[in-house]
């Protein structure tokens, strides 16, 4: 199979994160969708990244299918729980908590990117009041536990780790580790371990 993506892109992030975390052969190919000949606008309707493309073709789209086709295709380890309803709530929740920082994290981008006289302040702060909420609650609700669900690494973490790298990217002025010193302890913790090491190196 095939993963289609950006290393600066935390959605392909997450994705790439799953592949290595399970061992799940796979080749990265980078392919800005902007750019001219981009496979990706071919193989996905939404010209979107992450893209996953089967070895039949198929093309799996967007990252929280992804995730959830990937972690069928082997159990070790398993990142979403499959027999417990609540748990895989919560991993669930708190993937949709990091896509949710993603999306706004983008969205201020995105706002700075255009002439200044045609920004939208407002819009910028909205989105921004909202990361600092997440960032908020991400780090009450972790409390001294290992993982974000417990003692077993999860999607959730996965997602969680790849909007860190994207906030210290393209938010470098935010000190969300000064702020929260559980989710400085947590994230030093998932960057060590050998799919994260890639991951980084690859940006």
């Amino acid at each position: 199979m095939k993963l289609l993506g950006t290393p600066t892109s935390p959605y392909v992030r997450k994705v790439r994160l799953m592949l290595l975390e399970k061992n799940i052969p796979h080749e990265y190919l980078i392919d800005p969708p902007r750019e001219p000949g981009s496979l990706v606008v071919r193989v996905n309707p939404l010209g979107r990244i992450p893209a996953l493309i089967l070895d039949d073709e198929t093309c799996v789209f967007d990252s929280p299918v992804i995730a959830e086709y990937v972690d069928t295709l082997n159990d070790n380890p398993m990142l979403i729980p499959r027999d417990d309803a609540l748990a895989r709530m919560r991993v669930k929740r708190w993937e949709a908590l990091a896509d949710g920082i993603m999306d706004s994290a983008i969205a201020v981008r995105n706002e700075r990117l255009r002439p200044e006289e045609k920004q939208e302040p407002g819009n910028i702060t909205l989105h921004n009041k909202a990361i600092d909420r997440a960032l908020d609650f991400a780090s009450i609700n972790l409390v001294n536990n290992t993982w974000v669900n417990g003692e077993k690494i999860s999607l959730g973490d996965l997602a969680l780790f790849s909007t860190l790298v994207y906030l210290d990217l393209r938010q470098p002025e935010r000190d969300w580790r000064a702020a929260h010193p559980l989710l400085l302890a947590w994230y030093r913790r998932v960057a060590e371990r050998p799919s994260a090491k890639i991951s980084l190196a690859e940006q």
